[in-house]
């Protein structure tokens, strides 16, 4: 092992803008490395310098790889470290964006041409909708959602359908084998894979192919991983395999910024790390550049409720700020005015409104807050990047690049084929698939030979070739700029023309399609070989995390999970209730599931650079009725004095317009103190309405004490305990 500082001491600037444990990262340079940073400690400037630093040192760029988990993300690490020094030829994406350029490097050896599609999620919805009917299986029973979820934790997991199918016992994971083997069947009749096939996939050949993971160790012999912690088991066994042989691997994350586990990062990954690397060195970057002191305090204090966590500080490096706020409203709705009352307060102050994001944890929360807003003629942007690209005319205009590409896509050609309004039918078009089953050829090979097709008449063959000579006239543009390409298909394939006459409701539509061509403008400026396959990469790889645009000065709206990597002055989380945060499905006493919300919570809070404002509501509706909530646990880890707080007015109060809402009712929430009554784990209770049931957990919150109960007819519920009025049996 060698560390780069010791034996070359460097005095100049460029390590002196680094703090000592920031230094010694950077400075590391052979054997496995262990980073646990801190949020707002300096992460990305760590890595960034670190690729510098290694070249300084005399690594060759080609040899080093950088993965990070969003687009966004990626592009801000390349930039800066190009700021520094590096060359364009360090390699630096998401994990998925490598696996697809493996994929496609050695598509012989995963038997795939390399021009393969990439599914989005609804592609993915139907394939599996398609495989249960295939599999002659009731679609209430089998549920596509739940199949779907089941096949991307299975690959997640590593599970391929051959090994899951060999172990499968019982009826339903029996079913399950059958869909998932008809799903991936699917897949390939269309060229395409899913996310999960891009991980699974790329894992699986790193592990049972010698020759490609020797070839790629000695590509990229020094690999940086951001955001270990979220990553899941193909994540891990990739990094895992390229690294094996030369050990230079340099992970960074936070156990306690976890927050992915729904979808399959196991946090175990960065815990256990050490273990995988014996002889790793670790060091945590404990400072915080980013929050005011009063933010890390209560951050601290929720945080250390966790147990399964590694043990560091969050030392403040700024000057103390504004008290964190919690307050009480009566609903959603004054909650809601409150918020946006307070923004034109700090507008008022000379805030700009894109120093200003609200947190929820659900995405239907947004639909007050929007009403707020509009009222008070807020300008807001809602952070749900992908919803873009499931509009109608979007997913029409890619279906046409996506055939260029890849005519297999039988998914992509089914969508097109009578888009816009050609004449072309259903009766029609299933002649055509019927004599491709029957040929064993693709769908657009046998409309291509629809001139031998007896069952189909005249009419309906010359539209159909009218419409293959169209798309063959795109395919020879195909090397042209994209945007270029995209405006000559948007024209000529009638689109643009359709989308001149759409009714009101849809008027934007002409204006979403422009969008998507200037930001195909954009990506011809930066790629260095703006190629169409490419392109298509980049946009079916797009999440939300990488929709949040800083430039518009608006406020932003959007869930906690899509606030991860993001910071703001000024920050709101709303809705701090049992059942919203922590989330309902941590109610049935798993541990691993509460801790992960408390992680959640704990990464909203420190998004917060100078003030943090936290809200709940004494009742919310859900699911169209009016209920009673409770407040969070989270909100007594806090550590903060609820005398301090204040509970808003009642609903009555006026907020139909402008600034009038009235403030003029304050109360006081009373000081938690210590309740009188008890429970203990399995002790039995009754409840007069959910019936006999036993105690999950108790915590003792004094007169908001709230108790977990598993009832006997398999119900969960969190009860606030003055309200629960439960007896003994």
């Amino acid at each position: 092992m060698m560390d780069n500082c010791e034996t070359n001491p460097r005095t100049d600037s460029f390590l002196k803008q680094l703090t000592d444990s920031q230094r010694q990262a950077v400075c590391h340079v052979d054997g496995p490395l262990l980073i646990i940073a801190g949020p707002g400690s300096g992460k990305t400037r760590v890595i960034t310098y670190r690729i510098a630093e290694l070249i300084r040192a005399g690594v060759r760029p080609w040899n080093i790889c950088a993965i990070t988990f969003t687009n966004k993300a990626a592009d801000e690490m390349r930039q800066r470290a190009l700021a520094l020094g590096a060359s364009s030829s360090v390699h630096i994406s998401t994990f998925h964006s490598l696996c697809v350029r493996i994929l496609r490097q050695y598509s012989d050896s995963v038997q795939l041409a390399n021009n393969f599609s990439i599914y989005d999620s609804k592609e993915q919805a139907r394939c599996v909708k398609q495989a249960i009917k295939d599999c002659d299986l009731d679609s209430s029973n089998f549920a596509p959602a739940r199949m779907h979820s089941a096949i991307s934790t299975l690959k997640n997991n590593m599970e391929d359908v051959d090994s899951y199918e060999a172990e499968a016992i019982g009826f339903f994971p029996k079913s399950l084998a059958k869909i998932y083997r008809r799903y991936q069947t699917i897949l390939g009749e269309n060229n395409a894979l899913d996310f999960d096939d891009l991980l699974m996939r790329t894992a699986l050949l790193l592990r049972d192919n010698k020759q490609v993971r020797d070839q790629l160790s000695e590509r990229f012999k020094y690999l940086l991983v951001d955001e270990y912690q979220d990553t899941n088991s193909a994540q891990y066994e990739i990094a895992k395999y390229i690294a094996l042989s030369h050990g230079n691997i340099c992970v960074t994350g936070d156990p306690d910024q976890s927050i992915y586990r729904w979808r399959g990062a196991d946090i175990r990954n960065i815990l256990i790390f050490e273990k995988d690397w014996p002889q790793a060195k670790v060091i945590k970057l404990q400072e915080n550049f980013r929050s005011t002191p009063n933010i890390l305090k209560i951050a601290d204090k929720l945080i250390a409720n966790n147990s399964k966590r590694k043990a560091k500080l969050l030392i403040p490096t700024r000057d103390a700020g504004q008290e964190v706020c919690v307050d009480a409203y009566e609903d959603e709705t004054t909650e809601a005015m409150a918020v946006a009352e307070k923004i034109n307060q700090l507008v008022d102050k000379g805030c700009q409104l894109r120093d200003i994001a609200i947190f929820y944890r659900v995405n239907s929360m947004s639909r007050v807050l929007e009403e707020a807003f509009i009222q008070n003629q807020l300008p807001y942007q809602i952070v749900r990047g992908v919803e873009f690209y499931g509009r109608k005319e979007i997913r029409d205009m890619l279906g046409y690049l996506k055939i260029l590409v890849n005519p297999s896509d039988e998914v992509s050609l089914m969508r097109i084929i009578n888009t816009p309004t050609r004449g072309i039918g259903k009766t029609t078009i299933g002649r055509v698939a019927d004599y491709a089953r029957v040929n064993r050829i693709t769908l657009y090979q046998a409309l291509t030979k629809v001139s031998q097709i007896t069952t189909i008449s005249n009419g309906p063959k010359a539209k159909i070739s009218v419409f293959i000579n169209m798309i063959e006239k795109f395919k020879a543009s195909i090397n042209k700029k994209v945007a270029e390409l995209m405006e000559i298909v948007f024209e000529e394939s009638g689109l643009k023309k359709s989308l001149s006459f759409v009714v009101d409701s849809d008027k934007d539509a002409l204006e979403n399609v422009n969008e998507l061509i200037n930001s195909a403008a954009k990506f011809d400026e930066q790629a260095e070989e703006a190629l169409l396959i490419d392109f298509l990469q980049q946009i079916s790889l797009f999440s939300d995390a990488d929709a949040y645009d800083a430039s518009n000065n608006r406020v932003a709206l959007m869930t906690l999970h899509a606030a991860k990597g993001l910071e703001f002055k000024n920050v709101f989380i709303i809705g701090l209730e049992e059942g919203i945060l922590p989330h309902e499905r941590s109610s049935n006493g798993d541990d691993e599931e509460l801790e992960e919300e408390r992680r959640l919570f704990f990464v909203g809070i420190t998004r917060a650079k100078d003030n943090l404002n936290i809200s709940y509501a004494k009742y919310r509706t859900i699911r169209g009725q009016m209920l009673r909530s409770i407040p969070s646990q989270f909100l007594y880890e806090l550590g903060i004095d609820f005398a301090e707080s204040t509970i808003a007015a009642e609903p009555e109060a006026s907020y139909s317009s402008g600034h009038s809402y009235d403030y003029s009712e304050f109360a006081k929430v009373e000081k938690v103190s210590k309740s009188k009554y008890a429970y203990i784990k399995n002790q039995l209770v009754r409840h007069k309405k959910f019936g006999l049931g036993r105690v999950e957990s108790f915590k003792d919150m004094g007169e908001n004490s709230i108790v977990t109960v598993r009832f006997n007819n398999g119900q969960v519920k969190s009860l606030m305990l003055k309200y629960a009025n439960l007896t003994e049996p």
